[in-house]
Order: structure tokens, then C-alpha cells, then sequence
């Protein structure tokens, strides 16, 4: 997701904050401070209040990552590739490469987050009953985080992708019908449908005066029912490359540049003659970086014939795709972390470079032709540079 903030990394999977986070958080200690606590625990100060409400807040995000790991961590478990979780303005999600392979797989790794929001609710519950703390600031938060992660819990297991409930409506149909294509269409549709209800109570709760509450919930729902209808046509994109491998897609006849080629060079010989927007930076066979028109565009142009690209690449270590791997993982690279090419390499050394325009072209093309891909096998790629 891009404008994301890392923040860590845990069991080797990055921990993002996206900067609509910010906007979440201030909106619920607000809400919290002005609004719940007041109503529930009357007669503290306005600065109890504040704090109380911060690190309620907080806590509620740090619950959400607990639920997005678990889901995370079970996915490692099950042989699935992890990109990253993030928190943004509607809590947070976890971007797993790829697919399960199998019902009880989906079923399990859905499963599991609102079965962790469940038990953090009872550890929340539990602690506030045994330290017995009653009305004050530490008994107030532990009530308000079980009461959240509850609703957390039991908001997830609503049955419309791509929440976990539909993902585990998903594994039903999947397990009942034998065809993921068909349970994920059914599922996105339900998704959808819980989406545009939702949208509507948002808009019923605006008229009825409740603003900052009515917005929330159309938001949300706008936001289940955008989640249910691109999960649907990701799927329709991973049907069209199934079988299809980065060396199918890439151009191996792609120029490279020397870090001693000027920007001038790079630009007039490469970009506007041949239409090149990145050349890959090989200095004694080996990749060193990456220089493409937005490197370019950071010269002054006066200073394009004294400036070789080794300067203004991005220099390696780059994120790279093998020459065997499957087109849907590269262009779930391509996509989330907004590249418009990949380096392709076959044992270290560069084969080829992937656009994001070639694969979109191929699942275009694919499309109008109503063509079934299958798998090809093409030559031996030959090394570049």
C-alpha cells in the first residue's frame, strides 16, 4: 500500500502504518474523550479524559495487529508468501501473496483473527475482573478494550468477502462446490451486498442527525463493497496468468546502461529514440542498480552530459523477480510496491526486464481474445550485459 510508514518487522514481515492511520486515531480518541468515557465514567477531568482515550485508542490498533498477525503468522504456517500488514484509517490488513491452496486452508487462516479478537476480549475481561479496579482510568480501558474486541471479533465474522466471514463462506462454497472461482463470486457478491446495507444504514443514520457515526458506517461499507468487487476481478486477473511465467512476459533483448553512461546518453539515445523507460545498470556482469525518466527528471537538464546514471540510479540491492516464477507473483509486486519494472534473473544474473505495461497489455489482450492461457516453455534465456 503505498504512503506507508514501516515501522518493524515481526517474524520477518513488515508492520506498516498508513498516514490515513493518523486520521483513525485522532477521530477515536476524540470520539472517546468527548463522547463514551464522559457518558460511561462521569466526574473525571477533561485531561483524564484525554489520556484515558489515547491509550485506549492505541491499544484498540495494537489489538487490530495482533488480529492481522494472527491471520499472517497461520498463513506462514500454511506455506503462504506474506507481503506486509497495515494499519490505515479502517484498521488493518494483511497483504498475503498468495492463495490457499486449499478450503481448510482458507478456512483456517480466516478463521483465526477473529478467534484471536475473541480471546483478547476475554484477557481484557478477565484482567478488569481480577484486579477488581471499578470505575477508574486502568479499569475503564480494560472494559472498553473488551467490549472493542468483541465487536471486532463478531464484526469480522460477518459473512461478506473480504472480511473473514466471507473469506470462511468462501472455504464452505469452495469445499461444497469444488470451484474457488465460483465461491469467490458468490462470496464478493454477499460482500457487496453487506457493503451497500451498510451504505445505506450510514446514509439512514446521517438523516436521523448522528453525523460523525452515519459517515463512519457508509464509509465502511463503501469500503466492503470496493474490497468485495476488486477481490472478484483479482481473481479474474489470476485466472488469466495461471500458467503464464515471468520468462514468457519479459523482454530479454532489454538494453542496460553502464554506470558511466551519461544521463544525456540515456535520455536522447535510449528514452525518446527507443521509447526505453528503465534500463537496468550492469557494471562487469554484475546488476547494480536501476535508472529510469524519473531519475532522469531530477537532473537539471544542463547538467544531463556531466552526470553519468551510476549517480542517480537506484542502486542495488533491487527487488528482483526469477525467471521461472509465475506472472501473478510478479505483478503483485509490480502492484504493490508501485514498480513499473522488475529485473529478471535466472541464477543471479540478469535474463530480462518485466513492465507492468507488457503484463497489462498480455491481460488485456487476453481478455478481448477470450483465450485460456496456458503454460509456455520458452528458450533458454540468455544472459544480459
Amino acid at each position: 500500500m503505498p504512503n506507508t510508514l514501516l515501522l518493524t518487522r515481526i517474524a520477518g514481515i513488515p508492520i506498516q502504518v498508513h498516514y490515513t492511520w493518523l486520521i483513525a486515531l485522532a477521530l477515536i480518541a476524540w470520539s472517546l474523550s468527548h463522547g463514551f468515557f464522559p457518558s460511561m465514567f462521569p466526574g473525571w477531568d477533561a485531561a483524564t479524559y484525554w489520556v484515558v482515550a489515547i491509550v485506549s485508542a492505541l491499544a484498540l490498533f495494537a489489538s487490530v495487529l495482533l488480529h492481522e498477525l494472527s491471520h499472517s503468522l497461520f498463513a506462514l504456517a500454511r506455506g503462504l508468501r506474506v507481503h506486509s500488514i497495515t494499519l490505515f484509517i479502517f484498521g488493518g490488513v494483511s497483504s498475503i501473496a498468495e492463495e490457499a491452496e486449499t478450503p481448510a486452508d482458507e478456512f483456517i487462516v480466516a478463521v483465526v483473527g477473529p478467534l484471536a479478537s475473541f480471546a483478547l476480549a476475554g484477557v481484557f475481561w478477565v484482567a478488569g475482573q481480577v484486579l477488581a479496579l471499578g470505575p477508574s482510568p486502568v479499569g475503564a480501558i480494560l472494559a472498553y478494550l473488551a467490549f472493542t474486541n468483541v465487536l471486532l471479533g463478531a464484526f469480522n465474522m460477518v459473512p461478506g468477502f473480504p472480511l473473514d466471514g466471507g473469506r470462511v463462506l468462501r472455504a464452505a462454497i469452495w469445499a461444497a462446490t469444488g470451484s474457488m472461482r465460483r465461491a469467490t463470486r458468490i462470496a464478493s457478491y454477499v460482500g457487496q451486498g453487506v457493503g451497500f446495507l451498510l451504505i445505506f444504514l450510514g446514509v439512514a443514520q446521517l438523516l436521523g442527525g448522528n453525523f460523525l457515526g452515519g459517515l463512519w458506517i457508509a464509509f465502511i461499507g463503501w469500503f466492503l463493497n470496493n474490497g468485495a468487487e476488486t477481490s472478484r476481478q483479482q481473481l479474474v486477473v489470476r485466472e488469466s496468468l495461471r500458467g503464464v511465467r515471468v520468462a514468457d512476459l519479459m523482454n530479454s533483448e532489454a538494453p542496460v546502461a553502464s554506470p558511466a553512461l551519461s544521463t544525456q546518453d540515456f535520455v536522447f539515445d535510449n528514452v525518446l529514440r527507443q521509447g526505453v523507460r528503465a534500463m537496468p545498470v550492469v557494471d562487469g556482469g554484475r546488476l547494480v542498480g536501476i535508472v529510469s525518466i524519473t531519475d532522469a527528471k531530477e537532473v537539471p537538464p544542463e547538467a544531463w552530459s556531466t552526470t553519468p546514471v551510476g549517480r542517480i540510479m537506484t542502486p542495488a540491492p533491487l527487488t528482483t523477480v526469477a525467471v521461472d516464477e509465475d506472472l501473478a507473483v510478479a505483478l503483485e509486486l509490480l502492484v504493490n510496491r508501485t514498480f513499473n519494472q522488475l529485473p529478471v534473473l535466472d541464477g543471479g544474473a540478469l535474463v530480462g526486464l518485466l513492465t507492468r505495461a507488457d503484463v497489462l497489455r498480455f491481460i488485456q489482450l487476453n481478455e478481448e481474445l477470450g483465450l485460456a492461457t496456458r503454460a509456455r516453455r520458452p528458450a533458454r534465456p540468455r544472459r544480459l550485459g
